[in-house]
């Protein structure tokens, strides 16, 4: 969502509804043929980029003036069209991933982790690890930050705007797959799990910095360890609203977010 935001000025609000797309995937793979999830990512992964590729093309691509503006409201209605083709599909009941990950786990010291969850965090290492040499080490990453401080001065020098683009929204989409395999084993879901989603990610974004991928990173970690400490501490009711209220109190201090630019990029 933060490399989407960085690279087209486009708010992506279909990215909760493309993670529970993702879980689905997953889900149909094991359902239909016992597949494992994390080998069923090589699967998902592509699937969900060509998808991403093509709603650039379709849809996005078309979208010349004002972008953020335009493109909450266009990515709403592909929300609003996945939402309904997965309800059809699978309809309105609540599921789960089943996996032999969640029941198993190994000791840390005192502690015990789900495997789930260690081999998640080995996954979002592995993900961002790649990003990361594909952004800083590549021809196309290049081009991609190149397009990120200045689209204009970009294409001047060369950068094919629209392939960069539309690359990336794919990246951003293909991402939604392994984010919803792991939503999909942890929780239970529908389609309508995609509104929780995208407010998260959402504030997640902002308090991190529009565009910032670093500030993603450290804002999604600053609200997972605040949530989970206040409902340890206090209450599991209250994790949610005290992590709004210092969202609140940081952007009062801080309006552009923890690694946000004082101005937007340059056209």
């Amino acid at each position: 969502l933060s490399l989407i935001f960085g690279v087209m000025d486009i708010v992506n609000i279909a990215q909760g509804i493309l993670v529970i797309l993702g879980a689905y995937l997953s889900y149909w793979l094991e359902q239909h043929f016992q597949m494992d999830l994390f080998l069923g990512l090589f699967i998902t992964m592509p699937i969900m980029f060509v998808l991403g590729v093509f709603l650039y093309w379709a849809v996005i691509r078309r979208i010349k003036k004002e972008r953020i503006m335009f493109s909450i409201l266009l990515t709403f209605a592909i929300a609003l069209v996945l939402e309904g083709l997965l309800s059809i599909i699978f309809s309105t009941d609540l599921v789960q991933i089943p996996s032999w990950y969640l029941n198993a786990s190994i000791q840390l010291g005192g502690f015990y982790l789900s495997y789930i969850y260690l081999f998640s965090f080995l996954l979002s290492v592995v993900l961002l690890g790649g990003l990361y040499l594909l952004l800083y080490c590549t021809k196309f990453g290049y081009g991609l930050r190149a397009s990120m401080e200045n689209s204009t001065a970009a294409e001047l020098i060369g950068v094919n705007i629209d392939l960069v683009q539309s690359v990336t929204f794919g990246i951003g989409v293909a991402l939604a797959a392994a984010g919803g395999m792991t939503y999909g084993a942890l929780n239970l879901f529908n389609p309508a799990s995609s509104y929780d989603l995208i407010s998260r990610l959402l504030v997640i974004i902002v308090l991190g910095g529009m565009g910032s991928l670093r500030g993603a990173l450290i804002g999604s970690l600053v609200m997972l360890v605040i949530g989970d400490v206040t409902s340890v501490v206090w209450s599991p009711i209250w994790s949610d609203t005290v992590f709004f209220v210092l969202l609140i109190v940081m952007l009062r201090v801080r309006p552009r977010g923890l690694f946000g630019k004082l101005e937007g990029r340059k056209q």
